[in-house]
């Protein structure tokens, strides 16, 4: 290696601070480049020096290393975190891997450890940030895909999230999910991640968007999935105009390859403004009465609005005709086919919206996880070399192996 690898290390231990720096100044590949005693304090001198790796105790009084470590995924993300912790339970890592930690230490650790983590995570993320640049060299936009319901309670929003981490665990697939249910919208909840940040805190920088203002109001559910939150609060929703969600789209283009609009069941300004910017809607129906009325609805609404008609892909969710009624019935009805159906599963559902965990991770055999993916295909067809992408990917994803 012909450059040293620069080195941020933070702990809240001055003493542990200063035997870690002379850890590496027995090894001319890795050189301390600045120490910070707080969470706050990392993020700071992070942005300043720009190191490429980050060494980050987890317990620091304040902002812990798992929050720094989120922050900096998204403010710094060149710097390669490694986590460093007397405690190595899963939960730990699992904690770490979330919020976007390359390696984990386990405390004490020695200098041989420290540099074979600081060379792996240092090596991998370059592979990772080069592929990610070529893939990107042409400046293509990222495609933009609502999700609709012309009836509350169809299940949009549990589709969306799964959809969404579905997609991100491609290789070097950025995805992002936009909760326009600007009163009431859940995809934060259901993902289990605390949103610092919603659209309304957004408005704010409304006359100066770019996709580098928006990155610090992204929550970060995994490195390659964040969500831009909906208010905590249904009054904050006068806040946010139809024209503030497309320049939010227009600017979430830039950065990442799919974006994923939750929207009311309700053609509102925020709505139309998040439909009107949508390369594909997906239009979800059910199988009740009043599902199949509200979805006919929504297809003339949207005609009216001169959408083209290969714009609306028709999804059919919990797909079993316990009521009487077939799919058939409904295509009959609706006069187009359903270009996809998600069938029920309610203790698989409902277990994982209680617990925050998509079922597309917890249960990714099941039926209803397999359509999933199969919708994720119809919406955003992998690339051709995708089997080569996940071979690389399967390297880089083992973020804690040896």
């Amino acid at each position: 290696m012909s450059d040293k690898i620069r080195a941020l290390i933070v702990d809240d231990v001055a003493a542990t601070r200063e035997n870690i720096k002379k850890l590496m100044e027995f090894h001319p590949e890795i050189e301390a480049v600045g120490q910070a005693g707080t969470g706050e304090e990392a993020i700071t001198l992070a942005k300043t020096l720009r190191p490429d790796v980050i060494l980050m105790d987890i317990n620091m009084p304040g902002m812990d290393g798992i929050e720094a470590t989120e922050r900096l995924s998204l403010e710094v993300p060149d710097a390669a975190v490694i986590i460093m912790s007397v405690q190595g339970e899963q939960e730990y890592l699992r904690r770490a891997m979330m919020a976007g930690a390359k390696n984990y230490l386990t405390k004490p650790f020695t200098g041989d450890e420290l540099i074979h983590a600081a060379k792996d995570a240092y090596n991998r993320e370059r592979k990772v940030r080069d592929a990610l640049r070529a893939k990107t060299g042409d400046k293509k936009q990222g495609k933009v895909v609502c999700v609709f319901s012309g009836k509350g309670g169809a299940g949009k929003t549990t589709l969306t999230a799964n959809l969404a981490v579905a997609l991100a665990g491609r290789p070097l697939t950025k995805v992002a999910v936009v909760d326009a249910d600007i009163q009431f919208g859940d995809v934060a909840l259901i993902l289990n991640v605390p949103a610092r940040s919603t659209l309304a805190d957004v408005v704010a920088e409304k006359e100066n968007l770019d996709g580098d203002t928006l990155i610090p109001y992204m929550a970060t559910y995994s490195e390659q999935l964040h969500i831009l939150a909906a208010p905590a609060r249904p009054e904050q929703a006068e806040r946010i105009s139809g024209k503030m969600i497309g320049a939010v789209l227009k600017q979430l283009r830039q950065a990442y390859d799919l974006i994923l609009v939750d929207t009311a069941s309700a053609f509102n300004d925020a709505t139309i403004a998040a439909l009107d910017a949508a390369d594909s809607v997906l239009l979800v129906s059910g199988l009740e009465l009043p599902a199949v009325k509200n979805t006919k609805l929504a297809l003339e609404i949207m005609q009216s609005l001169g959408y083209d008609e290969g714009k609306i892909i028709l999804v059919l969710n919990r797909a079993t005709p316990e009521g009487g009624i077939e799919a058939k019935e409904v295509e009959a009805t609706l006069k187009r086919r359903f270009a996809a159906a998600v069938t029920t599963d309610a203790k698989i559902v409902a277990g994982s919206i209680n617990q925050g965990l998509p079922f597309v991770l917890s249960h990714p055999a099941a039926p209803i996880s397999r359509q999933i993916h199969s919708l994720a295909a119809l919406v955003a067809p992998p690339e051709a070399d995708v089997a080569a992408a996940e071979t690389k990917a399967s390297r880089r994803f083992r973020l804690f192996g040896r």
